[in-house]
């Protein structure tokens, strides 16, 4: 019978520590979709949120597995690293499409910044 592992009590505060401070990220993200009024506006509080909120997690998992295997855990950062990586590309592409359906709708966004209006006859 395995007999239970008894960790040093200032790990187990700073892993309860990192995991409230996660889940009040995703709290404020939750909140700042629900207050947000535009598609726009709504796309930043998820997106911070769960990127800092997966980093304490991260963290909390790298702290409580060193100090369980007695030695540096930390391919945990993986999964931050690729967040970090992904969601600003999954964001942009949402943002464009967005923008693109809107101006399929003929709703008032700004200009193209490809499309050569830029108001400037050239006089040369």
């Amino acid at each position: 019978m395995n007999s239970p592992v008894v960790l040093p009590f200032w790990v187990e505060v700073l892993t309860a520590v990192l995991l409230i401070v996660s889940s009040l990220f995703a709290l404020t993200g939750a909140l700042g979709l629900l207050r947000m009024k535009d598609f726009f506006q709504r796309m930043h509080p998820p997106a911070l949120a769960s990127t800092l909120g997966t980093w304490c997690v991260a963290l909390a998992s790298i702290v409580y597995f060193s100090a369980l295997n007695s030695g540096p855990v930390i391919h945990a950062w993986l999964i931050p690293v690729l967040l970090a990586i992904t969601v600003p590309v999954t964001t942009l592409l949402l943002a464009r499409t967005a923008l693109f359906r809107k101006r399929m709708a003929r709703e008032d966004v700004p200009p193209e910044v490809s499309s050569g209006q830029s108001g400037d006859s050239g006089g040369s």
